[in-house]
């Protein structure tokens, strides 16, 4: 299984011959490598509705016949505009033919923003997903907070691989992070939505050292990287 890092929180995992990329955000991101006509998948993960994760969904669904996995009203929204969807909601599951993916909570907002009109589109809940693909189990939280009930994600099925934000003030902080990658009993954590912005500045390498002492390896993945678990 092969895992591309393309900055910010998108993330393309590719496991015999199925492609799917999380909340795709390249567009606009300063610190992307690939352009949307790069990226070829069939399906495309979409944790909430801010533009900086959903900024090139639905072109890069267009120009693949890829299916949009979402909440029932991003997954509606897309639709709309002529993408094929598959809606789901907080809580639920559903085996696809490249694994499962279940969608949790998440403690954030979901919402396009539209400044010329000053108008805000609610967009549904926020959510994180896990994976379950290639018999490994792959958590990527989205944008959150920190919540108790992250203990029970750990509890129900620990996390081989965990994609965490660590930017502090839109999300968690490193610290936070770091008690979030203990509680769902991650072996692994690649930190995300991170260096993108000034807002979001932080040390990744701090972070790391921060979970080695919790005995979990932290993965440093700078943006066009990739990872074979």
């Amino acid at each position: 299984m092969e895992i591309i890092y393309h900055g910010h929180s998108t993330v393309q995992i590719t496991h015999e011959g199925t492609s799917l990329i999380i909340d795709p955000f390249l567009t606009h991101n300063p610190v992307a490598k690939a352009k949307v006509e790069d990226i070829q998948v069939q399906y495309i993960l979409l944790t909430h509705g801010h533009s900086d994760h959903i900024g090139d969904a639905l072109e890069i669904a267009k120009q693949n016949n890829a299916t949009i996995i979402a909440t029932f009203e991003l997954a509606t929204y897309f639709a709309w505009q002529g993408a094929k969807v598959h809606a789901m909601n907080t809580g639920g599951s559903y085996s696809f033919d490249f694994g499962r993916v279940k969608f949790t909570q998440a403690f954030h907002s979901s919402g396009m923003t539209f400044d010329d009109e000053q108008k805000i589109t609610y967009l549904g809940m926020p959510c994180g997903l896990i994976l379950t693909i290639g018999g490994k189990t792959i958590y990527h939280s989205g944008d959150t907070a920190l919540f108790g009930d992250m203990k029970i994600i750990g509890e129900l099925s620990p996390v081989d691989l965990a994609f965490l934000p660590i930017g502090d003030n839109f999300t968690m902080g490193p610290e936070d992070a770091a008690i979030a990658a203990d509680w769902v009993k991650a072996k692994k954590v690649v930190p995300i939505h991170y260096n993108t912005f000034p807002l979001i500045q932080q040390d990744p390498g701090a972070f790391s050292e921060r979970l080695s002492k919790k005995g979990i390896e932290g993965i440093i993945m700078e943006p066009g990287s990739n990872l074979f678990i």
